[in-house]
């Protein structure tokens, strides 16, 4: 419970020592709120932490939307089944160079690529692998190694109440489509999300963020075209504030901070993307909980140097990939993480709101070089 002085609201002793409340500590106009973390109940992180694993569950058992999102690369790839069916132990050599072409063609990248084949190497020379299929395993163990040693956990890691998570990336990549779609997971599932149309260049992204809204029954900010981006963000957060000081109980479980496309090339842009971080953290201390970057698929290995100059801007805590259903060239997912050490949160495999899949390096891996069907026996009906 809160009680308001003033212009301030200052929260009572019971509700500060308890760890199941989250509640506004401080909520002057002029200054920062306060986030009590919360240890449990319904609301809260701890309620947004179950969503999330409800959510990658389900996805989990949706497997074959993965699968056919994957499709164009599984199909570069058919050309290592062809390398198996001729391989031997005899010249192993010239069959991972080979691999290593293969791997490479669908944009794993020549480092990444070669890390790969080198542990399968070992397994040959220590006399682990031997067959085809065993070729097979250690190349999938491989990938999925690389992606969560280096990538560590997929999942979003939503401390606060409210929790935010900052959306950032290049023009076209689909910052504000992805904004829509997660929108829609997390209302869905019963969270209460706010979003915050920060690209004030582009009237339509509004437009389009108001649809999004509406099909997640979430709640949408104010907007100013041609206003910085920074002063949307703040002034949205700051109506927040007002209306928790006015209501101890209206308080957003997440809020999805959209931002302009702008190139990772243009300093000032990337200044100004740092700015809006920056007026998040300083209405909410400690968030945003994550700021993740979008990065479309189909650019392939191109996207290294745009996460490069993105995470030195505003230090990206993970990536999401999307159009990968419209690519061949998804092994890019593999060498992004490798490279940066950025773990990939969600996978875009499709245009429709649950063709954006939280990203489970196990079923990407088997997406890519699924178990090859026995032939059927012979005299069977």
């Amino acid at each position: 419970m809160q009680t308001t002085v003033g212009r301030k609201c200052v929260a009572s002793s019971a509700a500060g020592r308890s760890r199941n409340v989250t509640v506004f500590r401080r909520c002057s106009r002029g200054g920062p709120v306060k986030v009590v973390a919360n240890a449990g109940g319904e609301a809260g992180p701890g309620f947004l932490q179950r969503l999330g694993r409800v959510i990658k569950e389900k996805a989990a058992g949706d497997f074959d939307r993965f699968f056919a999102g994957t499709s164009k690369t599984r199909e570069r790839l058919g050309l290592v089944d062809e390398m198996l069916a001729l391989w031997s132990l005899e010249d192993y050599e010239d069959s991972l160079e080979e691999l290593e072409e293969v791997l490479i063609s669908a944009d794993f990248g020549p480092r990444t690529a070669l890390k790969i084949v080198d542990r399968i190497r070992e397994g040959v020379k220590a006399g682990r692998v031997k067959s085809a299929e065993d070729i097979r395993a250690s190349l999938k163990a491989a990938i999925v190694e690389l992606l969560t040693a280096r990538g560590r956990s997929s999942e979003l890691k939503l401390q606060g109440r409210p929790a935010v998570v900052l959306i950032v990336g290049v023009n076209g990549a689909g910052k504000t489509t992805t904004v829509g779609k997660i929108a829609y997971k997390y209302g869905k599932e019963g969270a209460k999300v706010f979003l915050i149309p920060g690209d004030t260049f582009r009237a339509a992204a509004a437009e389009q963020l108001a649809e999004w809204s509406r099909r997640a029954g979430a709640t949408i900010g104010a907007f100013r075209e041609g206003a910085r981006p920074q002063a949307v963000i703040a002034s949205n957060l700051d109506d927040l504030r007002q209306r928790t000081c006015k209501d101890a109980s209206d308080v957003y479980d997440l809020i999805l901070v959209d931002t302009a496309g702008r190139l990772h090339t243009a300093y000032k842009l990337m200044e100004e993307l740092a700015l809006c971080k920056a007026a998040v953290s300083n209405a909410l201390p400690g968030q945003p909980d994550e700021t993740l970057l979008v990065l479309d698929g189909t650019t392939g290995l191109n996207m290294l140097n745009q996460a490069k100059e993105f995470n030195e801007a505003v230090r990206l805590s993970g990536l999401i990939l999307t159009k990968l259903d419209g690519t061949a060239r998804g092994g890019a997912v593999v060498s992004v993480v490798d490279q940066l050490g950025l773990p990939v949160k969600f996978i875009g495999v499709g245009e429709t709101a649950e063709d954006l899949q939280p990203f489970d390096p196990e079923a990407f891996a088997e997406a890519l070089f699924p178990k090859v069907k026995e032939p059927a026996t012979a005299g069977t009906k």
